[in-house]
């Protein structure tokens, strides 16, 4: 299995900070946002992953290189005009072989059982599965509508759904997906969200399934988030135990275009 991690934004809402450093770079618990990410896979034994890179990118490739520090496999897709969710996903997609993907927000801080979610991709043979966790505050994220059985009916209110639904709610999208090949092909090329696409699938009926995520997480947006992870890891909240290397040392020649 091979993964992505979303890590091309501006960081806009973390200014100053995210100035002169990009937001996967930005410290927490003496580790870069980015790491904890990479630790992650790491401890779910995914070990080969690519990331791609917009606003301050050389930064990335400088600071993590091609990866062999933490006995990983880590390439880079460059955007010289950012893509978004869904058209970085695109770019990248010779990369993955035309197997499936698990793909991560870059600025999300998280525990989510990544060997769980693949096996409940495996068995309900899903399209895609999107990785849910319960929040009262749901509907500001993006609210997921489930049924029963977990299949995800609706995205933030679409498509409309005819009758009553008997929903499983209020669940938010984490930032962690699984893809199939199909879905790959199905987003369009050039800036555009992924969101936009799963929307699409659904308004044609295609399977996409939901996984209830447990554990901590924390969307990394703004200052007053990003304060409170800070704290939170300082406080042993997160826990992702494996002795590894924190980023630095030399760096790779980035590459431009393409992912490779």
């Amino acid at each position: 299995m091979k993964a992505m991690i979303l890590a091309a934004g501006y960081g806009t809402r973390l200014r100053p900070l995210t100035e002169r450093l990009p937001k996967p770079l930005l410290p927490i618990g003496g580790r870069p946002l980015l790491e904890w990410n990479l630790l992650l896979l790491k401890k779910h034994g995914i070990t080969d992953a690519l990331i791609n890179l917009h606003h301050l990118g050389d930064q990335i490739v400088e600071a993590f290189g091609d990866g062999s520090r933490y006995g990983m496999h880590l390439a880079y897709s460059h955007e010289p005009v950012i893509l978004g969710t869904g058209g970085g996903i695109k770019q990248a997609q010779p990369y993955f072989e035309d197997r499936p993907v698990l793909v991560l927000n870059g600025d999300t801080l998280s525990d989510c059982d990544l060997t769980a979610l693949l096996e409940t991709h495996r068995v309900r043979r899903a399209l895609a599965t999107l990785a849910v966790r319960e929040d009262p505050h749901a509907a500001e994220w993006g609210a997921i509508t489930m049924n029963a059985d977990w299949r995800i009916l609706q995205i933030k209110g679409e498509p409309p759904v005819a009758g009553s639904v008997n929903a499983r709610a209020p669940y938010m999208f984490a930032g962690v997906h699984v893809l199939e090949p199909a879905v790959l092909e199905t987003i369009p090329s050039g800036p555009g969200s992924i969101i936009d696409v799963y929307i699409e699938l659904l308004r044609r009926e295609k399977p996409l399934t939901g996984f209830q995520m447990k554990g901590y997480w924390s969307d990394i947006g703004t200052l007053e988030r990003y304060t409170a992870a800070r704290e939170d890891v300082s406080r042993g909240l997160l826990l992702l135990a494996l002795q590894e290397p924190i980023a630095g040392g030399d760096a790779v020649k980035p590459s431009t275009g393409q992912a490779r």
